[in-house]
């Protein structure tokens, strides 16, 4: 069952083209990931399909719903994760999730119980009452990926989860995602790190300046084009991923 599906999409900015006529599907429960450096289109497809942005051209649906059509619907069943920390640097840890849920109408009695459920899971408990401007990097990645399941979202979009994190908290996110992951969620992600990928994504697509060049499993990839995902990458894209 396909809980994503683009056709043909584009997105242009004035005369910047950020996707070229791109097709993908996302099926239910499965971990896809959009791989390859930036200014790829990666960023740009994501926002698309949590509407943020509307598409230039060609047609995207999720749960079943357009998403110039239902952008409202769409939003109250997704969980985003944004690359910038977007976190409210006024409020405490524990604040930060409760607030939130009154977007999607959560009572504060029911925001509060979720949110400690959540600060157990992303071991930030001991942090609920700390201000935010006071948490490390990582502590802020972890508190993003809780407040983005504040919600109980069906589908959880992950931009860059893990950038700019040291070795230790990268993998402390890995293992939360790989939970909700056993657990039947559909995960959609971006990252330009290969050993993300490969430990976390049933599929790639494998970008490069607007379009996706491939889309398989990590796996197929590296045994049809030999050497790892980077190597791949490279063969592909014909330029360093990190140039």
């Amino acid at each position: 069952m396909n809980i994503v599906t683009a056709r043909d999409l584009s997105k242009s900015y004035n005369s910047l083209l950020a996707l070229d006529r791109v097709s993908f599907e996302i099926t239910k429960g499965e971990c896809f990931g959009f791989l390859g450096p930036n200014g790829a289109g990666k960023t740009t497809a994501m926002s698309i399909i949590y509407c943020y942005m509307p598409p230039t051209s060609g047609e995207v649906k999720v749960f079943g719903m357009d998403v110039t059509e239902s952008p409202g619907e769409i939003k109250a069943r997704l969980g985003v994760m944004p690359q910038d920390n977007n976190l409210d640097p006024d409020l405490s840890v524990f604040e930060n999730l409760v607030v939130y849920a009154g977007y999607f109408d959560i009572s504060k009695k029911a925001a509060s119980g979720v949110a400690w459920e959540l600060l157990d899971f992303v071991d930030l408990r001991d942090k609920a009452k700390v201000k935010i401007t006071n948490l490390s990097g990582g502590m802020k990645r972890r508190l993003l990926l809780a407040r983005a399941l504040i919600n109980g979202p069906e589908m959880l979009v992950l931009d860059e989860a893990t950038t700019g994190l040291d070795p230790h908290s990268r993998h402390s996110v890995w293992e939360q995602l790989s939970h909700l992951r056993s657990k039947g969620m559909t995960l959609i992600l971006t990252t330009h790190y290969m050993e993300e990928a490969e430990k976390l994504c049933d599929r790639v697509a494998i970008m490069d300046t607007s379009r996706i060049l491939t889309i398989d499993t990590p796996t197929n990839l590296m045994n049809r084009h030999g050497g790892n995902l980077e190597e791949v990458y490279l063969k592909l894209a014909g330029r360093n991923l990190r140039e």
